[in-house]
């Protein structure tokens, strides 16, 4: 990281606390943080506002286009990316992102999750902001894109994404729990969060090797073959040295994820011969 310190470089491409300080006027960040902790709706006025700042501070990050960003029921994630470039009514350019567009917008819910067919009036599918998780900015080598977190519903309120339904079970528990907290006694409470630590063990294989492989390169794992010439017998990998291959690529995947509001706070190897 050429010598700049790891607070330096945390959550700079993250929409965050520090950028909404500095970019928002105090009565919308009061109105912003709200509806963040207590679901508050936002009006419109106050969204445009939001958006105004959200993307002068993308562009300040190379952002040229900004998109809703969900997760449909097919494990992946998908976007569609508009960009903030358009012409006035002088045939002028100008760079424009309003509240409305902030708030929602209209893919295709047809091809989604199953790609089945629809009848025209049923395929509208709705992409709503989720202020509760921070925009970000993902950089590519000519500009960047502004992701906003946003959920994904059909026309008739159905659910066609994987965090409408985490957003509904974990408004269920605080409110059960506010139910409970306040059996005790403890009536001053009005929110409550639900917090989990993330863990990811994963497999590192050589690029040339992988994409030799059909079953890898097809499934993103593999499918037939035989058993390692050397497995977990000698327990010599458990915490041994990490390569230096693994440990630059764990370095590069560490500054991303600082960049990103995230830190990657343990690495070494695991069980497994090329686990992680």
């Amino acid at each position: 990281m050429n010598g700049t310190r790891p607070t330096d470089t945390f959550g700079t491409n993250v929409f965050g606390e520090r950028a909404m300080r500095e970019g928002l006027p105090k009565q919308t960040y009061e109105k912003l943080k709200n509806s963040i902790s207590g679901g508050e709706k936002l009006d419109l006025a106050t969204a445009d506002i939001v958006a105004t700042a959200m993307k002068e501070w993308a562009i300040s990050r190379g952002a040229t286009h900004y998109t809703h960003w969900f997760h449909p029921r097919t494990e992946l994630t998908a976007e569609k990316h508009m960009a903030f470039l358009t012409v006035d009514a002088n045939g002028m350019p100008i760079e424009s992102f309003n509240g409305e567009e902030l708030i929602q917008s209209e893919p295709d819910a047809s091809s989604l999750p199953s790609g089945g067919m629809r009848s025209t009036f049923e395929a509208r599918g709705y992409t709503a902001w989720d202020p509760t998780s921070p925009a970000f900015v993902i950089p590519s080598e000519k500009g960047g894109t502004l992701c906003i977190p946003s959920v994904f519903i059909s026309n008739d309120g159905t659910p066609l994404d994987m965090k409408t339904p985490l957003l509904r079970a974990l408004s269920a528990v605080e409110e059960r729990t506010l139910r409970i907290l306040k059996l005790f006694g403890n009536r001053n409470v009005r929110t409550v969060r639900v917090t989990m630590g993330a863990e990811q063990e994963f497999f590192l294989i050589d690029a040339e090797k992988a994409q030799a492989r059909a079953d890898i390169s097809y499934c993103g794992r593999t499918l037939i073959g035989s058993p390692p010439p050397k497995g977990q017998q000698m327990e010599d990998h458990y915490f041994g040295s990490i390569h230096p291959r693994v440990l630059s690529f764990m370095e590069d995947l560490g500054e991303r994820m600082l960049s990103l509001g995230m830190v990657l706070k343990t690495r070494h190897n695991e069980v497994a011969p090329c686990q992680f």
